[in-house]
């Protein structure tokens, strides 16, 4: 009995020994200095805002002196009006800082991942480093999908429907507004394979769960199917398809990564 006591207290041991090492690595700021305190922390979170701040101003001067030139292209040759002089300025602003916004998150992100990767276990680094470009990839994917599928159909759709009883005037400030709610859902709507694979990296979700919530998931695809596309079945179906198959791949994936995990500690069980 005695030698199955001393391998009991071993394995303790090195369980006791790698959660301290956890948590002294979550501890971290640098390597330099392990056991860095608040303001150190605070002045690194500074400095992130303040590059984020200083990107999002350089997009907003690039994007705001270019208007002239990509907005005709991306308004496809619509009608649109502007109703006065104001309304030019109000457009150029708020079309420069919304989009801005949205081309200076690839470098937020960047900025809060070195800030954040001192205090993360090699686990979560290792998943995040790899995620990064895919991420930014279904991003593009689903902002794609947007331009060219949802809008159009969404658009043309509640034109020719307004023209039935109305002269349909739409402004150049309304255009952009419905044409990014009509394209920024569908970029981040198609990070889900992502955030399944990371919550199940956490070991928040399972395969069980998303099997078991299916039907709730599906519904609540419906409802922003339903906020971002004409009343009409075909777009609803064109919209809806491809969130339920970016459901069903997350579950393959999860899957697949479940069935890995429990054969490398199959085989370690019978390598001890």
């Amino acid at each position: 009995m005695e030698p199955k006591n001393k391998d009991s207290r071993k394995k303790r041991e090195v369980t006791e020994h790698t959660e301290e090492e956890v948590v002294r690595k979550r501890k971290k700021v640098t390597k330099e200095d392990p056991y860095a305190p608040l303001t150190d922390h605070l002045e690194d979170l500074r400095r992130v805002l303040i590059k984020s701040a200083l990107v999002i101003f350089a997009m907003f001067l690039i994007i705001f002196s270019t208007v002239g030139w990509w907005f005709p292209v991306v308004s496809k040759g619509a009608d649109i009006v502007v109703l006065g002089p104001f309304e030019v300025i109000r457009f150029y602003l708020r079309t420069s800082g919304a989009i801005s916004i949205g081309f200076s998150i690839p470098f937020i992100c960047w900025f809060l991942w070195q800030f954040m990767r001192p205090g993360l276990v090699d686990k979560e680094t290792q998943f995040l480093k790899g995620s990064l470009p895919v991420m930014l990839i279904l991003f593009c994917i689903g902002l794609a999908f947007g331009y060219f599928i949802v809008h159009p159909l969404s658009y043309f759709f509640l034109i020719e429907m307004g023209e039935q009883n109305f002269n349909v005037l739409v402004t150049a400030d309304e255009y952009m507004s419905f044409l990014l709610i009509t394209t920024i859902p569908f970029g981040l709507v198609f990070q889900l394979p992502v955030v399944a694979m990371f919550l199940h990296h956490i070991e928040l979700l399972s395969v069980d769960v998303m099997t078991s919530m299916r039907k709730y998931a599906y519904f609540i695809l419906m409802v922003i199917t339903a906020l971002i596309a004409p009343p009409d079945v075909f777009t609803h179906l064109v919209t809806l398809i491809p969130m339920i198959l970016l459901y069903e791949v997350s579950i393959i994936l999860i899957r697949r990564k479940e069935r890995r995990d429990a054969a490398k500690e199959k085989k370690a069980q019978k390598n001890a």
